[in-house]
C-alpha cells in the first residue's frame, strides 16, 4: 500500500496576496509530482485555506483533486471549516456534531483520521478514538493535522500546539501496538517518538519554518510530500522536496 500525504497548502483566493508565496502554483506542482509517483490513496492533512474556511478556495481544490483521478481523503485543520469542507468535497456523511474525523479501509487495513481543528480533540472524539483503537488488533495508522507530541520547535510548541495533548497521548499510550502518526501544522519535517508513539511531521505546501527560534521565522521556501510504503509489517517514508513559486 502506498499514500501520499501533502499538507498546510494554505490556498487564497484567486490573486490574493499570500507573502509573495504563489500557493495555487505550488499546490498544482506538489499535485504534478502526485500524479507521477501514481499512489494508491493521497491523503490532504489539513489547513486547505490560507487563513479561514472559504468555499470558493475548496471548490476550487476540489477541482483539482477529481481532475487528478487518484482516491483521496481530507481532514480539516485551524485554517479550516470542516463542515463547509465537508460539503464542497461531497462529505457531510462524515461529520459528528460538526466535527470531520472518521476511519476508512486503505487496502483491508483501518486508517484513522482525526479532527483537530479547534487545537483539542473533543471528549467524544476521543471517546471514539478509543473505541477504534479498542477494536485494533495490531498497529495503528493515524492522520490528524496537531502533532500530540511536543515536537523541540519553539515557536509552534509554545503558541500553536494541539491543548489536550496530554490526554490524547494517553489514550495512544493505551495501545498495546505501535501508533503511527502523520500530521501537518507545524511547518518542518520532523520524527518525535514517545514509547510506541511515532510521530512524522510532513512539510508544508507554503514555506517551512524555523526549528529553533522562539519567534516565528521562515527556514525555506521549498514545499514537500510524503510517501508512505506499507506492505507485510513493513512501514517506510520518505520526504520528497520541490523549489517553492514565490516572488521573492
Amino acid at each position: 500500500m502506498r499514500i501520499v500525504q501533502i499538507t498546510d497548502l494554505h490556498v487564497g483566493r484567486e490573486g490574493e496576496d499570500t507573502f509573495g508565496v504563489d500557493v495555487r502554483a505550488n499546490f498544482l506542482k506538489v499535485l504534478n509530482a502526485v500524479r507521477q509517483k501514481q499512489p494508491h490513496y493521497l491523503v490532504l492533512s489539513g489547513d486547505l485555506c490560507y487563513r479561514d474556511g472559504d468555499a470558493e478556495i475548496y471548490e476550487w481544490i476540489y477541482e483539482q483533486m477529481e481532475r487528478l483521478g487518484i482516491p483521496y481523503d481530507i481532514i480539516s485543520g485551524n485554517h479550516d471549516d470542516p463542515v463547509m469542507m465537508a460539503a464542497a468535497f461531497g462529505r457531510s456523511y462524515l461529520l459528528k456534531n460538526e466535527e470531520l474525523y472518521f476511519i476508512k479501509e486503505f487496502n483491508g487495513r483501518p486508517v484513522i483520521f482525526l479532527d483537530t481543528t479547534r487545537g483539542v480533540i473533543s471528549e467524544q472524539q476521543q471517546q471514539w478514538l478509543r473505541r477504534q483503537l479498542q477494536n485494533l488488533n495490531e498497529e495503528a495508522l493515524v492522520f490528524m493535522h496537531h502533532p500530540p507530541l511536543e515536537a523541540g520547535v519553539p515557536f509552534m510548541d509554545s503558541r500553536h500546539a494541539l491543548r489536550n495533548r496530554i490526554e490524547v497521548q494517553g489514550i495512544f499510550l493505551g495501545h498495546p501496538f505501535n501508533v503511527n502518526i502523520f500530521t501537518g501544522h507545524y511547518h518542518v519535517e520532523k520524527v518525535i517518538r514517545k514509547k510506541n508513539i511515532v510521530v512524522h511531521i510532513t512539510p508544508s505546501c507554503y514555506f517551512q519554518i524555523g526549528q529553533e527560534s522562539e519567534e516565528f521565522q521562515v527556514d525555506h521556501y521549498r514545499i514537500g510530500l510524503r510517501e508512505i510504503n506499507w506492505d507485510n509489517g513493513v512501514m517506510m517514508n520518505s520526504v520528497y522536496y520541490f523549489n517553492g513559486e514565490t516572488n521573492r
